[in-house]
């Protein structure tokens, strides 16, 4: 077992869902039965009623050094168990089994009985174990994850080939976030709340799903900041099957959440029972904030915010996809800031929600993104093909991180291209069905139907290029178009349309830079791109890194029609060394010279 640990305290301690926490639940992280299945014929050959061959550490994948198994080779099948019981003190109540996420499609048993399956490697899913287990009584728990590298799936940046190679990098497979039990009452119980700010008439809309209807239950939701309560407001819990509550913030307590100020109301939310006793209850925090569309304008609480974002790809070295302590996600969103970024775009992924949590207390503004790579086969112009699974699994990102004001616009799809032609294609389709899904889910944040390349949708709200020019003359010259309403648009080889023309809309680059920067690496690899690579010519001191840097935002910072950029990236990812720091979070460069570069008043700031 990795030496940080205590016996006595699973690796991620904390809670892993911050927004909607009950104060009663059980930590399932630690030292699991595991065995790998690479023919996944473990069903057939009895895995789920017999010990398992190996050890794990949860929640970290198979492939990390953290999990103590280290196996990077392709894994068809893997498999957990682990037997645990249930604290007494939960008589009476329904036991959940939560996963925060596990890749790529799981089965769950549960003393025997298959309690749960789930399609996809980035959103959490709950088994409700109902009567398969007791207060007191022993629970033994089987999760078998396949994960195989020869379907369409979304798999964000993990390599579909043996070796980390260009932008793909070793894989994730099985469990990679928190496993945990939690106890809710039988009865009636709530469900995670969709918190939304109306900054119009400053108020929060609550919508309170519960479990049932009970006839003389009612809902309660308090708002409250650093004085005591705000408001109060109470509705029947047996009429509607997701109660709505409004929460109107006089005046005087009006705090709206932003970078130079990201203030968060304390919510709590209950079920009072006929005789207004608490049937259950759950704590959570609310921002006050809004995002609208003016024009070419995005604006943050009716103001021009630009928005200095950095790629954040979320990736270690040692935990790969999990982070290896909550730490270290709060590092990452201060290592951004301390180079000047006000946000990021949390690339190819579906971040842990505690990273999220703490982008709210900070005041970091985030692009909620789907890890979508994976769809590519070999036919000429319908060459990607995204399955409905695409839907599905954006759809439980969506519901999971509604309620978060650090997001401020959705990004379902990224970087898909196709040659525009007379034929509507499966990308077309899933294209539109993701766009039309997250604006049925959440009509109050704007949504780039694709990052960069093959914009499908002529209404999407944002619109964007990735562009890695590593000349500033030569880049300001590629994005001068805007004021003309001329932007740059991806195109394919010779030209060739991969994107519906631009109306008008709001515009960013949103790549950009990815400056090849590995002082090490010249004396020791050259420019062998098998070991680091990165965009354009490398610099040959921190001197041109950072003059480059400069040149590069300072055409963006000064164009009067860009809402932002996004500089790729934070931190080198292992081959990839274009990274402001190191994979490590090292420093390789003095960050305050790129803060100072990005912290001019930008043009768009400025404009009337």
């Amino acid at each position: 077992m990795p030496d940080p640990y205590l016996p006595d305290e699973p690796p991620r301690p904390e809670y892993p869902r911050p927004q909607f926490v009950r104060d009663a639940w059980l930590n399932l992280n630690g030292e699991w039965q595991f065995e790998i299945d690479r023919s996944d014929t473990g069903l057939e050959r009895g895995l789920t009623d017999r010990d398992l061959a190996d050890r794990i550490l949860v929640p970290f994948c198979p492939e990390s050094e953290l999990s103590g198994v280290g196996e990077t080779d392709f894994l068809e099948a893997v498999w957990y168990r682990r037997t645990v019981t249930v604290p007494a003190e939960w008589a009476d109540a329904r036991v959940l089994l939560h996963f925060g996420a596990v890749d790529h499609d799981t089965t769950v048993w549960a003393n025997g009985q298959e309690v749960v399956r789930h399609r996809g490697g980035f959103t959490p899913f709950t088994a409700d174990l109902g009567d398969v287990v007791a207060a007191g009584e022993e629970l033994t728990v089987v999760v078998r994850a396949r994960d195989s590298r020869h379907t369409v799936q979304a798999r964000g940046k993990q390599a579909t080939w043996y070796a980390n190679t260009h932008c793909h990098y070793t894989r994730t497979t099985g469990i990679w976030q928190t496993v945990w039990l939690e106890p809710v009452p039988r009865a009636v119980a709530l469900r995670r709340p969709r918190i939304t700010p109306e900054l119009a008439t400053g108020s929060f809309l609550v919508e309170v799903p519960l479990s049932a209807n009970v006839a003389g239950h009612r809902v309660r939701a308090t708002l409250g900041d650093a004085e005591g309560t705000v408001t109060t407001a109470e509705g029947r819990a047996d009429l509607d099957l997701c109660p709505r509550l409004v929460l109107a913030v006089p005046e005087e307590r009006r705090r709206t959440w932003s970078p130079a100020d990201p203030h968060l109301y304390d919510l709590a939310l209950e079920v009072l029972g006929p005789d207004g006793s608490v049937v259950d209850s759950v704590r959570s925090y609310a921002g006050l904030r809004s995002v609208s569309v003016r024009g070419k304008e995005l604006l943050l609480n009716g103001e021009r915010v630009f928005q200095r974002l950095v790629l954040d790809q979320g990736y270690y070295p040692d935990g790969l996809m999990t982070a290896p302590s909550d730490a270290a996600l709060l590092r990452d969103i201060e290592l951004g800031m301390a180079a000047g970024f006000n946000g990021a775009r949390l690339h190819q992924k579906v971040f842990e929600e505690r990273f999220l949590y703490h982008a709210d207390r900070l005041g970091y503004l985030v692009w909620g993104e789907f890890g979508d790579w994976g769809c590519e086969v070999g036919v000429r112009d319908d060459n990607q093909r995204p399955d409905a699974s695409y839907v599905t699994q954006w759809l439980e990102a969506l519901e999971r991180d509604h309620s978060h004001p650090s997001i401020v616009g959705w990004c379902p799809l990224n970087e898909t291209y196709q040659n525009l032609h007379d034929r509507i294609t499966v990308l077309d389709d899933v294209t539109r069905g993701m766009f039309l899904a997250t604006k049925q889910a959440d009509p109050t944040r704007p949504v780039v139907d694709a990052s960069g390349y093959a914009h499908r949708v002529p209404e999407t709200d944002v619109y964007d290029s990735h562009c890695y020019e590593q000349d500033p003359a030569a880049f300001a010259k590629i994005m001068a178009g805007l004021a003309e309403d001329r932007p740059y648009v991806n195109t394919g080889p010779e030209g060739r349309a991969w994107s519906v023309p631009y109306r008008g809309q709001p515009y960013f680059c949103s790549e950009f830079g990815g400056i090849w920067w590995d002082p090490e690496a010249a004396a020791a690899a050259g420019d062998d791109a098998a070991s680091s690579w990165g965009y354009g010519e490398r610099p040959r001191t921190e001197e041109e890194f950072v003059a480059r840097f400069r040149g590069l935002t300072g055409v963006l910072l000064d164009d009067p029609g860009m809402f932002g950029y996004c500089y790729t990236q934070l931190t080198d990812v292992f081959q990839e060394r274009n990274g402001v720091y190191r994979f490590d979070r090292s420093h390789k460069v003095d960050t305050a010279r790129l803060r100072a570069a990005q912290l001019r008043t930008a043009a768009y700031e400025s404009t009337p």
